[in-house]
């Protein structure tokens, strides 16, 4: 590997720890080197708190070594005054005269001015080192502000025999009927923990009465996302507990029921749904979202080709007849076992 991918590697490496807990802003990973000795390192850990640049710096003990070194990053040092000052204005008074950055910031308050800052001041800058790694370590973040909507995963489970779910039992119990195993269903709440939002239909609501948080897993709940035409779901449903901010899309007035966390957003369901909910999403800023709904849900998104990732888990159950899974048009980029589940995930390339 050469010298500039080998540190920028590591820089992708350190981003990968902030994943779920920056948004609204990327994941970010820095490092310095002096005479091919990492010599400081960092990255972004939180929204308002410091980037990834600063916190490499601060690790340096011996301050009089950045004008000897060079800095490393993932992503284009930021140019502009948000909660925290310009990471290019500190490069800049840290004497660090040798600059590489992974790719360019598509965010138009950045998008190349930081690299031209640094030009400016008379750094040596280069960019585009493992530059396709580096859009992918921040594929929410670029989805959102080149195409105006969040980055969109599927998820659903199904059977040996391809169900969702057997025929539902008259006056059973609302709760979910589990097809995967314990550590299948561990790594969805990982996965939920590194998204900005997670979305159900209204026969989900209403049968699974799920939580739809990160309780088998360390990290942020994600924003809930409901669709609930007539407001079928019931008041008293996990969804609607207030502890974290729920949106409910919905054909009635958002007056007809608020509580405290829950944003009631009219659309038209007659409409292009699919297009709706990701322009309603990027108005709350959601840069991401996991689409766990039932087999309708799931299939508005993929007739309406909007979604980036599917990943299905097949259990070892078999139901014989139930609701049927949805086929997917995409390309299987890995097929692992988990436990006794199998994992397929595709991209829509």
């Amino acid at each position: 590997m050469k010298i500039h991918e080998k540190y920028i590697n590591r820089c992708i490496q350190l981003a990968q720890n902030g994943l779920g807990r920056t948004y609204p802003n990327p994941v970010v990973g820095s490092v310095i080197i002096y005479n091919d000795i990492i010599i400081g390192e960092g990255w972004h850990h939180k929204a308002g708190e410091p980037h990834a640049e600063v916190n490499a710096v601060n690790s340096v003990k011996d301050k009089d070594l950045l004008a000897k070194s060079a800095i490393y990053v993932s992503l284009e040092p930021c140019s502009h005054y948000g909660k925290t000052p310009p990471c290019s204005n500190l490069i800049i008074d840290s004497g660090i005269k040798k600059v590489v950055i992974g790719t360019v910031d598509p965010f138009s308050k950045v998008a190349g001015k930081g690299i031209k800052k640094l030009l400016d001041a008379g750094c040596e800058v280069r960019v585009g080192i493992l530059e396709q790694q580096c859009r992918e370590l921040n594929k929410r973040f670029f989805t959102f502000h080149t195409q105006q909507r969040p980055y969109i995963i599927l998820k659903w489970a199904q059977s040996s025999d391809g169900f969702l779910a057997p025929l539902p039992l008259k006056n059973a119990e609302r709760k979910p009927v589990w097809i995967t195993g314990k550590y299948s269903q561990q790594l969805v709440h990982k996965w939920r923990s590194e998204e900005q939002a997670i979305m159900v239909g209204t026969n989900t609501a209403v049968a699974d009465n799920p939580k739809l948080n990160t309780r088998m897993w360390q990290g942020n709940d994600p924003v809930r996302v409901v669709l609930d035409r007539n407001l079928r779901i019931s008041q008293e449903s996990h969804l609607f507990d207030a502890s974290v901010k729920t949106i409910v899309l919905t054909e009635k007035s958002p007056e007809e029921r608020s509580s405290k966390n829950v944003i009631l957003e009219t659309i038209d369901f007659e409409a292009d749904l699919a297009q709706q909910v990701c322009e309603i999403l990027f108005r709350h800023e959601i840069q991401s979202v996991i689409i766990e709904g039932g087999r309708e849900t799931l299939q508005t998104f993929m007739t309406a080709n909007l979604w980036d990732e599917a990943r299905i888990f097949i259990g070892k159950p078999h139901f014989k007849e139930g609701v049927k899974a949805p086929e997917v048009a995409g390309r299987l980029t890995s097929e692992t076992n988990v436990d006794h589940d199998q994992l397929k995930i595709y991209l829509n390339d």
